[in-house]
């Protein structure tokens, strides 16, 4: 099954951190990365810095287009009120229909802040209870996912996110 998840951390390199032992994890066969994407906000920068690791030939430029809408304009939002409900409305529209909803983009929105990073993946066949002892008491935390709320809390459980 696809899913999509993204996984916040407390500090600007907590994702690049996983996001290698997520691609360890993939050489060993525990999961497929289909695609991700890497958001830095280091503290005192503006805005964050979103990178596309182009994981998949066939879908890149698919992804690519939705890392760049969740990572460029979602952080683009003016932050005042009508402004900021209008343009998370507008990412929605654009996000219809991937199992991104309106409210997971508030949610990447404002737990993203200046000092942490996140790391947005699209991943297949997972083996969660072997991918789970290399992430199991790390620091980062779920934040959005496609899954159901059964899938969420098996996820939750494996991993110790919260």
């Amino acid at each position: 099954m696809t899913t999509f998840t993204v996984w916040k951390f407390e500090d600007a390199d907590g994702a690049r951190n996983a996001e290698s032992a997520l691609q360890a994890a993939a050489a060993e066969g525990l999961v497929e990365i289909v695609d991700h994407a890497l958001l830095t906000w280091p503290e005192g920068a503006d805005k964050p810095d979103l990178q596309h690791k182009h994981d998949s030939g066939k879908r890149g430029a698919a992804w690519g287009a939705l890392w760049g809408v969740l990572g460029g304009a979602l952080f683009m939002i003016p932050v005042a009120g009508l402004l900021a409900g209008a343009g998370i409305g507008a990412l929605a529209k654009a996000t219809d229909g991937t199992g991104i909803t309106k409210e997971d983009l508030e949610r990447i929105r404002t737990e993203v802040t200046p000092g942490t990073s996140a790391l947005f993946l699209v991943t297949d066949n997972a083996n969660l209870d072997r991918l789970g002892e290399r992430f199991h008491g790390g620091n980062g935390k779920l934040i959005s996912t496609n899954l159901t709320e059964t899938e969420r809390e098996i996820l939750l459980e494996t991993f110790g996110g919260g």
